[in-house]
């Protein structure tokens, strides 16, 4: 995976993220696809590095209202570094490669 070129898409397997039509499209964009497990939250990306720190950055927290959410929001991706990102960039191709390996299952750590 590190040394491809173009783009490559990883993605859940959500229906709208499957359907013929959304497939159709990333093949005219010649998109690379990553096969998924069905479920994996090793690698998912609602699952994987960023969102998992920000529901931990959550956990507990109450809020009154929208603008309370968003600044709490907006404090938490104000505090991650540019490394963090990178960090989490950086480790999908090899998380990836050991949950296909294990055919999706829960990868322990």
């Amino acid at each position: 995976l590190i040394n491809r070129k173009g783009v490559i898409l990883h993605h859940d397997n959500a229906r709208s993220h499957t359907a013929r039509i959304t497939a159709k499209k990333l093949r005219q964009l010649g998109w690379e696809v990553l096969p998924q497990p069905a479920y994996s939250p090793d690698i998912g990306p609602s699952d994987y590095h960023l969102f998992r720190s920000l529901q931990n950055f959550l956990l507990g927290k109450h809020f009154n209202n929208e603008e309370c959410l968003k600044n709490a929001l907006t404090e938490f991706f104000e505090s991650k570094s540019q490394e963090f990102y990178n960090r989490g960039i950086k480790i999908l191709p090899e998380r990836w490669a050991q949950v296909v390996e294990n055919n999706g299952n829960y990868i322990v750590h």
